[in-house]
């Protein structure tokens, strides 16, 4: 079966890459901002000076070979699990976004845990968004609770899996407590960044030490800037966040030896004329597949970017590199692709931003779908027996097989003429329609009251205990 895909690093290129990051943390190391992960480290036989860790080869190596090939995360409410591995790829949203871009007024306003809620649960009825994040960074809750809010919001408005990016890690019992009592604790995955260049600072290992105890996926995503806490070329970021990456997976190995983690690929580029880290340059891009190229050279799942835009509104420029880095995302084979609907470098969501994300999704697994060339594919004695001239509207072969091709809900296909009588409207104006008709349909309740009181309660206690 032969299928599109998309590499940039051969096995030699993975091998320099990898040759090259253990030389950096043998003779330079990281430098590690949280005492028991330090302690784990030197224990373990790291060098450790201070906060400077170098690590070995060995150690390296021991910790890639124990990390697991592949993971299952359930959904709730019997939804499709997702098979964490470098075989297999999935969509979602994004997190964290400061402001939100209102479906009925178009205002650009900060985010709420209402805006949190909906969005999940307007993601829970569309086919190509396999995991949902919060898209959003409540501004009407206390900022120590704002975490768990996300994540309460998200458990009421969706039965898939969830992605979750915590401030800490003394959460993560309490993340994993609220999935389970709202119907499987293993359906949450967590994200954490270490502090480029060559850092972990206590909150990102809080999260990694959590998630290695408790058995939750870790994604760990690095983030070098290519020109600002990276040399200003590709390859050279690549190496930094490797670096990164791989001393994460070290103590994470160390705390638990199998326990579940992403390969986080990311590369930003710096625009040196605004000081901005834009998302849909050519280069980040690259960045980011040759992170996904040495995640699959390793065995591990992988983390990445699709159907993203720096645009602050819903215009050209949006779906172009919605469309852009849709495709780039599915051809990059990448397990987690997300960010899906992000405006605004990372800063803005939007309902129809999600929206049309979930259709270009659909356009580039279509366009990845595996596509044979068997005899039955061929279909040569049809094409004998239609002959020169002929057609095959009415074949058994057509009537079989005319579904198997991907239709589009949003854009246009039609003659002109009837695109003016039937009211002459914009991919804006169809997202919009489309997406106030979901809004308004009837939402599922998802979590009881049993359910919603144990939430309540542990995000009373967590105020409690941050609040002090």
């Amino acid at each position: 079966m032969a299928h599109a895909t998309l590499t940039l690093l051969d096995d030699g290129d993975c091998r320099r890459v990898h040759d090259a990051t253990v030389d950096l943390l043998e003779t330079v190391g990281v430098d590690v901002f949280y005492e028991p992960a330090l302690e784990t480290l030197a224990a373990a036989g790291a060098t450790v000076a201070g906060r400077r860790v170098r690590l070995s080869r060995e150690l390296v190596h021991t910790a890639l070979d124990s990390a697991p090939r592949s993971t299952v995360v359930r959904a709730r409410h019997d939804g499709p699990a997702l098979q964490l591995s470098a075989a297999a790829s999935y969509f979602g949203t994004g997190s964290d976004c400061l402001y939100v871009r209102d479906p009925d007024t178009s205002e650009r306003r900060r985010a709420t845990t209402a805006d949190i809620e909906t969005m999940a649960a307007f993601c829970d009825g569309l086919a190509n968004i396999d995991f949902v994040m919060s898209m959003g960074l409540p501004a009407d809750v206390p900022q120590a609770v704002d975490d768990l809010a996300q994540v309460a919001a998200m458990l009421r408005g969706t039965g898939k899996p969830l992605v979750v990016a915590p401030r800490h890690g003394d959460v993560i019992a309490d993340i994993k407590a609220m999935a389970a009592a709202c119907g499987a604790g293993d359906s949450v995955i967590i994200y954490a960044m270490p502090s480029p260049p060559l850092m972990h600072d206590g909150d990102a290992l809080t999260k990694v030490i959590a998630c290695a105890e408790l058995g939750v996926p870790l994604v760990y995503a690095p983030a070098p800037n290519a020109g600002a806490t990276a040399p200003r070329s590709v390859a050279a970021s690549l190496v930094v966040g490797n670096a990164e990456v791989l001393s994460g997976l070290v103590l994470h190995q160390l705390t638990a030896a199998g326990a579940p983690f992403v390969y986080g690929a990311g590369v930003a580029v710096m625009d040196m004329r605004t000081g901005i880290d834009p998302y849909v340059v050519p280069e980040s891009f690259l960045g980011h597949q040759a992170g996904v190229d040495m995640a699959r050279h390793y065995g591990l799942p992988s983390f990445s970017y699709a159907a993203v835009s720096d645009s602050k509104t819903l215009d050209e420029q949006w779906s172009a590199e919605a469309a852009l880095t849709a495709l780039l995302g599915a051809l990059s084979k990448a397990t987690l692709l997300h960010d899906v609907g992000y405006l605004e470098s990372g800063l803005q969501s939007s309902y129809e931003s999600i929206l049309l994300g979930n259709e270009l999704v659909g356009y580039a697994r279509a366009f990845l779908r595996e596509t044979s060339f068997d005899d039955e594919a061929l279909a040569l004695d049809e094409i004998k027996a239609a002959g020169p001239g002929g057609n095959h509207l009415a074949t058994r072969y057509t009537r079989s097989h005319y579904r198997d091709f991907w239709e589009t809900s949003l854009f246009s296909h039609i003659m002109h003429d009837r695109w003016r009588s039937e009211g002459s409207q914009t991919l804006r104006e169809r997202t919009s329609a489309a997406a106030k008709e979901l809004l308004a349909r009837p939402r599922p309740v998802l979590v009881d009251k049993t359910a919603a009181e144990r939430l309540a309660a542990l995000l009373a206690d967590r105020l409690r205990l941050r609040g002090r």
